[in-house]
């Protein structure tokens, strides 16, 4: 490649997950931005996902805030800003601090992390400020800080690929992180001796890379490890040395051998295959993820896990540890600054007297908060109850994302006052909000994040903010300057906020002896703060560490580690006769969150279009479920309507559905309005992996399938829409079919007198209409049938704008191939067109189906899947 098609690149970080690429971008003249990976950066040496791979494709300005609103009226920056602070201080005048509220999220930066939580904590008086963080992470917080007095992370990336044997729990790391998930499977090829296990009820597109996949029974992790505890001891695999720096060895083994493994639903021989791999491997790594994380017990699967390691002395060496991969881009940054209810910055106790102190004192603070504030199920449930008066939504959707969302929603909506700072105003939440605020985005934001591996990069700014929108550090900011604390948040640029971070991160090491220092980035300036490379935290005046524990020395008061004995305990929610399913929630390779970014880009919609509920052949044979069709599925909490996916992925008793889908894109999807807000005790992390549903068919009356130039505004009891390039497609049920398809689809796209060609029969209940502009190209298309629809769909959304030919078949002609359903989705290759690759016989592995059609060799997420079609064919070859 020409080297000048690299000039003027700016080095920044993805936005999505917590592995933290770093990303090189370049404006593209027309408000766009060319990305590819930075192959400097620690993290992925050049390696993208598909998600990061499309993040030029995410900044259209079509549907961002561009200027402050309240109550549904544009206005300016200073009357929104006053509106918020005295509203906020007339409440707390009114009822007391604890009467306000602040909702956060792992996708703030750091800087903007750390001055929402001085704002609450130190000058509002209050501790209520939590973070959906609190969904993701919150056990292994709790988990870290039982075991090691701190929530310190042992180990880095490069353990990854040092280790003979990587389990990974709870995590499917080719789908969630896709980075890890391509050096693990380099690290693999490169040496096959190389072991991976993994524990997971379903079976994932990461069971790809498995010697070993054990499909334990939901919740039951901890017995799994008490069990593998117990044969640590039994085969002599313990290092007495290394104990002498552990405090809780006897108890903890007590408990692990009264644990029955049988509750695992594993056999005896894979059990014992599993324990003889880590017994006989020194270099082991443990990742574990939201499988862990998300379950009422979650701290304890956490300790479980590091017990294992402790015992053994495999921790904070080169290929060994426990090591807990975050979801979100700065889910890590906000544990950095507190951004949890119960925790002060720089990993300092909010509920212990003298860290309150300490931190008071260094911000000068006229109010600090004297205990933990409310986790973020107890906060909603707070703000529906009456007691939170005002609350303030940052860069978040709860009312999709928080379990129990149709309460959620409700709780919201009823709130005395709600502001909400995000990039759009078409958010379910959003949409609730009094005061909604135009936050920056990513492109134009400046700070810092860190990644799961404590590696601190830049995210830089290379757009110009659009509008009106300011980053979330301003708008805080200004709204605590107007509350009455001027020299408090007399910032100019995050780089001053950063400083302030660095110093009081030195200050909590030297006197509360606490594992966050950065205190050798102080004194950066704004030059030094805008050249910061990736940089790996400890970073003290003297030096840096790159891995935590090897040498026996903890953060507790007594300077050792501590095992905790646990027991395995059941979800909370029960199957029974009226819920007889398990539900599992997660998800998809190309989607994040609730889509606020992803959707934009069409080709991330292109892999899998609408939600969807996995479900066992077996058991949907019994339910009279068929391939393709809708399925209803109710809890105690909520109803969702989703497309039947039927795949012995998952075990009988057991579905999978994913939670990115929204009021704004599948209103009946909305996954967590089924997840009910059961929390660990502990953590406060909500059980998001065992809700129970029952299942029925959903009955409809027509199936359709539409696409459209427009914006489509569905009005049927299912629906389903998403971006293609040009416009739009949407999947569509009804439970009352009309006689007049032509009228129906005519409001559906809003073209009362577009040209329109058509083909239906009542007989069959099968209609099918195109929408044609004067120059014969094609404005929409609506299919419909009394059965789900089966036609090219890629194929059809593809003729958007283009002259029609024959769009009423809805298929290519002969002279056209149809590629079928994507499945690579960086590059659009379609399921038949690798089909046909495999079938000539020119393509026998996944790199052969790349070198012929492209697939898998650009972000390589999709290997996985190309690998279970090579393993179809030839089992198919085999039968034959």
């Amino acid at each position: 490649m020409d080297g000048s098609a690299h000039r003027n690149e700016l080095r920044t970080t993805c936005a999505y997950c917590g592995v933290g690429c770093g990303v090189l971008v370049r404006p593209d003249g027309k408000g766009g931005l060319s990305v590819r990976g930075d192959p400097e950066h620690p993290a992925n040496f050049g390696r993208l996902c598909s998600k990061g791979t499309a993040l030029g494709d995410t900044l259209s300005l079509d549907d961002r805030l561009l200027s402050p609103r309240a109550f549904g009226t544009d206005t300016d920056w200073d009357s929104a800003l006053t509106l918020v602070a005295d509203r906020f201080s007339r409440s707390i005048a009114e009822h007391g601090p604890d009467s306000v509220a602040f909702y956060v999220s792992g996708q703030l930066l750091t800087e903007d992390y750390y001055v929402a939580n001085k704002l609450m904590k130190g000058f509002i008086g209050s501790a209520n400020i939590d973070t959906n963080s609190r969904l993701c992470m919150a056990s292994t917080v709790a988990g870290q800080k039982r075991a090691f007095g701190t929530d310190t992370v042992p180990g880095t990336y490069e353990d990854l690929e040092l280790a003979d044997l990587v389990v990974l729990v709870g995590s499917n790391l080719a789908w969630c992180h896709p980075v890890l998930y391509q050096r693990l499977a380099a690290a693999k090829a490169a040496r096959p001796a190389m072991k991976v296990v993994v524990v997971d009820p379903r079976r994932t597109a990461t069971c790809d890379l498995a010697d070993l996949h054990l499909a334990l029974a939901p919740g039951s992790d901890v017995a799994l490890f008490n069990r593998l505890l117990s044969a640590i001891h039994e085969g002599g695999a313990l290092d007495p040395t290394y104990l002498n720096h552990v405090d809780g060895f006897e108890e903890t083994l007590q408990a692990a051998q009264k644990q029955r493994a049988e509750v695992t639903g594993l056999s005896a021989e894979q059990l014992a295959a599993f324990c003889a791999m880590w017994l006989r491997t020194e270099k082991v790594v443990t990742v574990f993820s939201q499988g862990v994380n998300q379950s009422s017990s979650g701290t304890d699967k956490v300790n479980a896990i590091i017990n294992c390691h402790l015992a053994t002395g495999r921790i904070g060496k080169p290929g060994m540890g426990p090591f807990s991969v975050t979801g979100q881009p700065n889910a890590m940054g906000g544990r950095e600054v507190g951004g949890l209810s119960n925790a002060l910055a720089c990993h300092l106790d909010l509920e212990d007297a003298g860290h309150r102190a300490l931190v008071g004192d260094f911000w000068k603070a006229p109010a600090m908060a004297e205990g933990a504030g409310l986790k973020a199920v107890d906060l909603f449930r707070q703000v529906r109850a009456g007691r939170i008066k005002a609350l303030w939504i940052m860069c978040t959707n709860p009312a999709v994302s928080m379990p129990d969302a149709d309460a959620v929603r409700e709780a919201i909506a009823g709130c005395d006052f709600v502001v909400v700072s995000d990039v759009t105003a078409r958010t379910d939440t959003a949409r609730l909000a009094h005061v909604l605020l135009p936050a920056t985005g990513w492109g134009e934001k400046d700070g810092t994040v860190t990644n799961s591996d404590r590696t601190i990069s830049r995210q830089r700014a290379v757009l110009p903010a659009p509008g009106a929108a300011r980053p979330d550090w301003a708008i805080i900011c200004d709204v605590g300057r107007r509350m009455g604390w001027p020299e408090a948040f007399d910032y100019a640029t995050p780089a001053q906020i950063f400083d302030e971070h660095a110093r009081l991160s030195g200050l909590a090491a030297a006197t509360a002896g606490r594992d966050f220092d950065i205190s050798g980035l102080t004194g950066l300036g704004a030059d030094g703060y805008a050249d910061l490379a990736p940089t790996r935290w400890p970073v003290t005046k003297q030096g840096s560490i790159e891995r935590f524990f090897a040498d026996g020395r903890f953060f507790t008061p007594q300077g050792r580690a501590r095992m905790f004995p646990v027991s395995a305990r059941a979800p909370v929610a029960r199957t029974g006769p009226r819920y007889p399913f398990v539900l599992n929630t997660g998800r998809i390779r190309d989607q994040w969150h609730t889509m606020t970014r992803t959707a934009k880009a069409p080709r991330l919609n292109q892999h899998l279009g609408e939600p969807f509920l996995e479900i066992h052949p077996q058991d949907a044979q019994a339910l009279g479920i068929a391939p393709a069709s809708l399925v209803a599925a109710t809890s105690p909490t909520g109803r969702c309507i989703l497309r039947v996916l039927i795949t012995d992925r998952v075990q009988r008793g057991q579905v999978f559905a994913p939670m990115h889908w929204t009021g704004e894109t599948a209103p009946t999807g909305r996954i967590d309005a089924l997840v009910p807000g059961v929390v660990d005790p502990l953590s406060g992390q909500p059980e998001s992996k065992a809700a129970v549903v029952a299942l029925a068919p959903h009955d409809a009356a027509w199936f359709g399938f539409a696409v459209s130039t427009g914006t489509l505004t569905p009005d049927c009891s299912y629906w389903a829409r998403s971006r293609v390039t040009g416009g739009w497609r949407a999947e569509l049920a009804g439970d009352i079919a009309t006689q007049d398809w032509e009228a129906e689809a005519r409001r559906l796209f809003a073209l009362p007198h577009a040209r329109c060609q058509s083909v239906a029969d009542p007989a069959t209940g099968t209609a099918r209409l195109a929408f044609l502009d004067p120059d014969n190209h094609l404005l929409a298309a609506l299919f419909v049938s009394p059965t789900p629809v089966t036609l090219s769909r890629d194929f059809l959304a593809a003729q958007l704008g283009q002259v029609a030919g024959t769009p009423l078949s809805g298929r290519p002609g002969a002279d056209m191939p149809d590629p079928g359903p994507v499945v690579c989705a960086c590059l659009g290759v379609g399921l038949n067109t690798i089909g046909a690759a495999i079938a000539s016989g020119q393509a026998t592995t996944v790199a052969q189906v790349g070198e012929c059609t492209g697939a898998g060799m650009t972000c390589g997420s999709c290997r996985p899947e190309i690998a279970a079609l090579l393993a179809g064919a030839r089992q198919v070859e085999a039968a034959e």
